[in-house]
């Protein structure tokens, strides 16, 4: 027995600073269906995913929620409806789970930093330049877009310090050769944009080791640097077979890497970091980086960093996993960018799965137990003359014509054209899988769908069933209807693994009719084999119910989201737009209906009375303030409460006092100091 052909894939490991989103799904699922397809051929399959865990921005997170960061990330990875969950329900088939915090990759990290230093790929020198912490990107003046991260588009910020650089631009040329000269990078598209922004520039040396944070792998040989980014997160690929660590012994076999899947946002370090990082290590390049687009949400990249991202959990469990992996992959194709929409998403639930493949699978196993009850009738399967069309048309890849023999009306006529799409189908969908043309895989399974349930009502097996003389030739027709039901299945297994299943059981197939091989013959299927009509695969959806439904729950989400949001930072060029006066208090109120706000009337030194109200009232009583001096900001933007108008804002602050509890400070000033001095 022949050894199996050896298949590695990857994800990117993503980035734990918040909850994964759909975006993270799309990348993971597609690379789940071709780590299934590849299974489905016999391939021995290692199939890879995992976090890259270290960085300022999870430090500064960890920070910010008064815990420490490896309690941080360990909540977005292993805690409720983190990253394993979400891959547990999105049934991800996923053979091993990296951590860049698991204790062999750091160990693995600091022996591949430090043998890259000695080789001279790895020097010390000073960084000046600028900085995007939500995308933990360095970026040259030039790169920056209207002032901007070229990636993300938020505000960068100076950055100033030591650190250890790899000598990228050494490796400029042979990068270079490599994009322009193999198909190293897929799709075609990204190599110009890849060697005319980045490496005909003139590619810079890259900065690897940060001192201004501690939250990353430290450089064993120099105290206060910790490695960053790149070096600790790509090499995960091969620290994840045993490179440089006694965890795992699987490089040798399965290295190197068949494809990395990856977002296109992250090409640049895959394609260029990636590949001059394992030349100065001298080891063998992956055979192809794919670089998959977008899912845009109102026209825009979903982003955690931006807050515009659309929660898996929340329609896996409304529309069921596999409906939403059809979706993700059929929608779009895999190599560009895609807008997603909850219209979109129901659409294809209602056209493809519940009318064409759910309608055909109903139609035919009720239509198997109405007629004939669990089994059909012995001898109703494929016949010679048919398994020999199918083997002429699978070997020549398409349809031979030869229904043009029968007579326009003759039902055998059906037969043939029916099997000779059945029998080409592997064939052209293998064409299309090995392409990572997802989509067109699975418009090539629906073309056959479409034929079966076109195929029924050009027979009309009610019509077939009232007629004592046409019981051979209705159970015919059942027989090719289960069998395209059949290969369908098979083809269908990398996408909708669960469903398929489902069919398999409703059909009758045993485990040797939902192999691979058993995709490409025509009459697998056995004609005793027990049908049974099972639950409904996929139930229609109300869109209209359902998109008011959506809506809800979705501003609900944001509502939440905003409430948790990390505040934005100002500059101090905002703070200096802030006005802050003294002011004395005229007078002082309660407002009825409120058990908070008093009304306060002010002399700012503006020649006329200022109204502000503060919801200070379970602090002090306004009897207690008339006379006091105050702090009050007078440019803020007026604003109602409680059918009044407040012009400004009075300034306080908030500690603990005795047992825990809270007490408000109003910033109040000696009453000597006259109104409407201003404070900078």
């Amino acid at each position: 027995m022949s050894e199996k052909k050896k298949f590695y894939i990857t994800t990117p490991i993503y980035y734990p600073s918040d909850k994964l989103h759909i975006g993270h799904a799309y990348c993971t699922v597609a690379t789940d269906a071709m780590a299934r397809y590849k299974r489905l051929c016999g391939y021995d399959v290692l199939f890879l995913t995992g976090t890259d865990e270290h960085g300022q921005k999870i430090e500064d997170k960890a920070k910010a929620a008064g815990v420490s960061p490896k309690e941080y990330v360990d909540n977005i990875v292993e805690g409720p409806q983190g990253v394993k969950d979400l891959w547990k329900l999105m049934n991800i088939s996923n053979d091993r789970f990296i951590r860049t915090t698991d204790d062999y990759h750091v160990a693995a990290i600091q022996k591949i930093f430090k043998k890259m230093y000695e080789k001279g790929d790895i020097y010390k020198g000073k960084y000046v330049g600028k900085y995007c912490k939500p995308c933990e990107s360095f970026w040259t003046e030039s790169q920056l877009v209207d002032g901007k991260c070229p990636d993300c588009g938020r505000e960068v910020q100076d950055a100033e310090e030591e650190a250890y650089f790899f000598r990228l631009s050494k490796y400029a040329d042979r990068i270079q050769d490599l994009l322009e000269n193999t198909d190293f990078l897929e799709p075609r598209s990204r190599v110009n944009e890849m060697v005319n922004n980045f490496i005909k520039p003139g590619l810079e040396d890259l900065c690897v080791s940060r001192t201004s944070f501690q939250w990353g792998i430290p450089v064993d040989f120099d105290p206060g640097h910790v490695v960053y980014v790149w070096i600790d997160a790509l090499f995960n690929y091969t620290t994840a077979l045993g490179f440089m660590n006694d965890k795992y012994d699987d490089y040798e076999k399965y290295w190197p890497a068949d494809v990395h899947f990856i977002g296109k946002e992250i090409v640049r370090f895959h394609s260029i970091i990636w590949p001059a990082m394992l030349m100065s290590m001298e080891m063998p390049l992956p055979k192809k980086v794919f670089g998959h687009g977008w899912l845009l949400l109102d026209g825009g990249k979903m982003s955690k960093s931006k807050g515009n991202v659309v929660d898996p959990y929340l329609l896996a469990q409304r529309y069921g996993v596999d409906s939403l992996r059809y979706f993700l992959l059929r929608e779009f194709p895999f190599g560009t960018d895609g807008n997603f929409s909850n219209e979109a998403l129901i659409g294809r639930i209602n056209t493809d799965l519940a009318n064409d493949l759910g309608n055909l699978v109903s139609r035919t196993t009720a239509m198997v137990g109405k007629y004939f009850g669990a089994h059909l009738p012995a001898g109703c399967g494929a016949t010679g003359d048919e398994a020999d069309l199918a083997n002429l048309v699978a070997q020549s890849m398409g349809n031979v014509g030869l229904s043009m023999q029968f007579p326009e009306d003759d039902p055998q006529k059906f037969d043939v054209e029916l099997i000779a799409m059945a029998a080409q189908l592997r064939n052209t969908y293998e064409d299309k899988m090995e392409q990572y043309a997802f989509q067109d895989a699975l418009m090539e399974v629906f073309k056959l769908i479409g034929r079966a349930n076109k195929y029924i009502d050009e027979n009309k097996p009610w019509a077939l069933a009232k007629d004592e003389t046409q019981q051979d030739r209705l159970a015919h027709v059942l027989y090719n209807l289960l069998e395209c039901v059949r290969i369908s299945a098979v083809l269908l297994t990398p996408f909708m693994p669960e469903t398929c299943g489902k069919i398999f059981a409703q059909i009758g197939a045993n485990d040797s009719q939902r192999t691979w091989e058993s995709a490409g013959v025509w009459g697998a299927l056995s004609d005793q084999a027990p049908v049974s009509k099972g639950e409904n695969l996929f139930p229609r959806i109300d869109a209209a119910k359902e998109l008011e439904e959506l809506a809800a729950l979705e501003e609900a989400a944001k509502a939440e989201a905003a409430a948790k949001a990390e505040p934005e930072y100002i500059t101090i060029d905002d703070f200096a737009k802030v006005k802050f006066v003294t002011a004395k208090v005229l007078s002082c109120e309660a407002v009825k209906k409120s058990k908070k706000l008093l009304r306060f009337t002010l002399d700012c030194g503006e020649g006329q009375p200022r109204q502000i109200l503060s919801g200070i009232h379970e602090y002090y009583e306004p009897e207690d303030l008339i006379g006091k001096t105050v702090v009050a900001c007078v440019n803020l933007a007026p604003r109602k409460m409680m059918g009044l108008e407040s012009n400004g804002m009075l300034i306080s602050a908030v500690k603990e006092g005795a047992e825990g509890h809270e007490e408000l400070h109003l910033l109040m000033l000696d009453d000597k100091v006259p109104a409407g001095c201003t404070l900078g």
